[in-house]
């Protein structure tokens, strides 16, 4: 009764009814479950805070027939949509003889960087800094310090602000 060093002596005897007595238990454990249904006891949720918060749900985004946009617009970010045009009024002209700065209206999503590169590449000079500020119509305007080597009045002359 010993078969490579476990004792089948010990074992209980196997008997023909215990595999039908398991299955029809389990069986009736089914049927309650069908006759009552998955969820038999309902919980009620309780509420601990004051106020209500509303849960989230799920939000399924809009199936629309149509597109709502028949093209695909590119962004574009080149030297003539960053500057748009120079200021020529009297105090941006003090500005050019008095500071050596050149001031222009440029586009309102241009950053520091991008009037930087666009004065490069239109007026040939680096720019020693860039100071902006936003209109009260909205329009960004920029302040662009010529280094000391060129003038700005030469530049603003090549331009036609003078």
């Amino acid at each position: 009764a010993e078969y490579m060093g476990f004792n089948y002596s010990r074992m209980p005897p196997k008997t023909k009814e215990q595999p039908k007595t398991a299955a029809k238990e389990q069986a009736k454990k089914v049927t309650k479950k069908v006759k009552k249904g998955a969820k038999a006891v309902k919980r009620v949720k309780v509420w601990t805070k004051i106020t209500f918060r509303r849960p989230k749900t799920r939000l399924t985004p809009a199936a629309h027939k149509v597109k709502r946009v028949s093209y695909q617009k590119f962004p574009t970010r080149d030297k003539y949509t960053v500057v748009r045009y120079p200021v020529s009024s009297e105090s941006a002209i003090r500005t050019i003889e008095d500071n050596n700065t050149l001031v222009f209206v440029v586009d309102p999503k241009a950053t520091k960087k991008h009037i930087r590169k666009a004065c490069e590449q239109l007026y040939n000079f680096k720019p020693v800094h860039v100071n902006t500020l936003i209109r009260p119509d909205g329009s960004k305007k920029a302040y662009i310090k010529v280094p000391k080597e060129q003038e700005a009045l030469e530049i603003a002359n090549k331009i036609g602000i003078m």
